[in-house]
């Protein structure tokens, strides 16, 4: 489980409840785009992985997920979703 999702969850409890400070706001927004980055890594390194098939066996895997697959070695960001 990703380490932050429990503070996360600790603040959206307290906005429901009592409300946030200005402080645990921006905590919030800081917390949350750093999850979705996080996500969006654990994404892009699964599609980097795949190998598509066809029913004969031949290798159609698209090209772009070929470059992923050799580019995720390299810059961590594998530019599968643009």
């Amino acid at each position: 489980m990703i380490a932050s999702l429990q503070r996360i969850n600790e603040l959206a409890r307290k906005e429901r409840e009592t409300g946030l400070t200005n402080a645990e706001w921006v905590e919030q927004q800081v917390l949350r785009e750093d999850y979705l980055r996080e996500i969006r890594g654990q994404v892009l390194s699964t599609f980097s992985g795949l190998k598509i098939v066809d029913p004969e066996g031949a290798d159609v895997t698209p090209e772009k997920v070929r470059q992923a697959k050799k580019d995720s070695s390299g810059n961590g960001d594998a530019g599968l979703i643009h």
